[in-house]
């Protein structure tokens, strides 16, 4: 229905803003005799809230398009949705209104008989019917209170938030002038200083200073020593070799790495086992339907 929606709206894009005057005056002075113009039943949605000629809109289907428009409005124009009751009305008459007007202009014309037209809506409709078969296929699968806590228990570490730890660092050329700064740092040298006047890598400007990162953002070297369980928040490590030389580093402080109790992890974790059982039962299917049918395939065709 959601993508129906969409689809009806894209048409409105034709038109002018929803949200300027409106266009046409619809206080329906007098009385007019109603063009009679076949068109499909559609079955409205919800109270009337507007008539064009024989053609009936409802609120419910009037909310649903407004909903689909501001579900496509970009995160940062929150002004473009449609919200109070006056826009609401704006958006009828200037988008839906117009649009149906033009609809029953092309019925007229019998513009449904044309061949591109009736292409695109089989097309459409094939589309529709996927989406409508897919929602019944996966509507009610659901997982246990078991399958949570499994998935959670087996994979407790790996949920863990991030650990970032702020890093210093200097890198010399040979290990004799690593050990020598070593000793100095071990007496006492204060490590920025240090590293500004003897290491070669590029964070020497700042004193080696890393800021806080996450394991990889360097060599596997560096992750051994860098986020080593015996490393303490202000504590130096060893001369250790890296691709880009011997390096120390400082480690300043500790964040994150800590485990998210199961409750607060509840709905994250059964929405992706469900839809991992929804995938599965859709492949599942798909699997089946092709071992009954006959599928061929002209690679040569594809240019």
């Amino acid at each position: 229905m959601k993508r129906k929606v969409i689809l009806f709206f894209i048409l409105g894009l034709f038109f002018s803003s929803i949200l300027g005057c409106d266009k046409f005056n619809f206080a329906g002075k007098g009385k007019k005799e109603v063009k009679v113009i076949p068109v499909p039943t559609v079955q409205v949605k919800g109270a009337v809230i507007a008539k064009v000629n024989n053609i009936a809109v409802g609120l419910g289907d009037l909310n649903d398009e407004i909903e689909a428009y501001n579900a496509s409005v970009p995160v940062d124009r929150p002004e473009l949705k449609v919200s109070t009751k006056e826009q609401k009305i704006s958006y009828l008459k200037n988008e839906v209104i117009r649009r149906l007007l033009i609809y029953q202009n092309a019925l007229d014309k019998g513009l449904d008989k044309n061949e591109e037209v009736k292409q695109a809506a089989e097309k459409n409709k094939r589309d529709l019917l996927v989406m409508q078969d897919i929602k019944e296929i996966t509507q009610n699968i659901d997982v246990s209170s078991k399958d949570v806590e499994d998935y959670y228990n087996t994979y407790k570490e790996q949920l863990k938030e991030p650990e970032e730890r702020q890093i210093s660092e200097l890198v010399v050329g040979s290990e004799q002038e690593a050990k020598d700064i070593l000793i100095q740092l071990l007496q006492g040298a204060d490590f920025a200083t240090i590293a500004k006047n003897y290491s070669k890598s590029p964070s020497a400007k700042s004193g080696g200073d890393l800021g806080f990162i996450q394991r990889g953002k360097k060599s596997a070297q560096f992750d051994a020593a860098a986020f080593s369980d015996s490393l303490d928040a202000g504590k130096i490590s060893s001369i250790f070799k890296t691709p880009e030389g011997y390096s120390i580093i400082k480690l300043e402080a500790k964040r994150g790495g800590k485990q998210k109790p199961l409750s607060e992890m509840w709905d994250e974790i059964k929405r992706g086992l469900v839809f991992l059982k929804q995938q599965q039962a859709i492949e599942d299917l798909i699997g089946k339907l092709s071992r009954d049918a006959k599928i061929e395939v002209y690679e040569g065709e594809i240019k």
